[in-house]
């Protein structure tokens, strides 16, 4: 398994929607709101990739997961759209993908990872506990009066 960025060199435009949209397609009956990643178009994909740093693990010319990050100053790197499919999970892609986002902080002179899991998927909170992420906070989207989603921070 190796990484690759998402750059203008990345060519399977097709492949990564199709991953994002696997990857979420889970959450869809159990949490409110819907997710941003169900609503990525190939161009609004393209457009996220000029604006934040992108990876995807690959083997064997298989996309296996992917990552995107987005510094957030002073003192944080944001990730979002984590994705692994469901049948390479458990096998370390996300691990190797958080990784390459703690690589990109340091180089950014960033001192922490932030992202936001929804607060019904308590099963995401223990695997990022696990690597070493922490609750920060709770919060709602726009028009929610009760928590939606979680704040988890990690320490680099």
């Amino acid at each position: 398994m190796n990484l690759q960025p998402i750059d203008e060199t990345f060519g399977d435009w097709h492949g990564l929607l199709e991953l994002i949209l696997a990857s979420f397609a889970y959450m869809q009956p159990r949490i409110d709101p819907p997710s941003s990643a169900l609503l990525l178009t190939l161009p609004s994909l393209q457009e996220k990739v000029q604006r934040e740093k992108g990876y995807v693990a690959i083997e064997n010319g298989r996309l296996l997961g992917c990552i995107f990050c987005k510094p957030e100053p002073p003192d944080c790197l944001y990730i979002g759209k984590l994705a692994v499919i469901p049948d390479a999970q458990g096998r370390g892609v996300g691990r190797l993908l958080l990784q390459a986002a703690e690589t990109y902080a340091a180089e950014c002179g960033l001192s922490c990872l932030r992202l936001e899991t929804r607060i019904e998927l308590t099963e995401n909170h223990r695997a990022f506990g696990k690597w070493g992420f922490v609750q920060t906070l709770e919060g709602c989207h726009p028009g929610f009066a009760r928590p939606t989603f979680v704040e988890m921070r990690k320490t680099l």
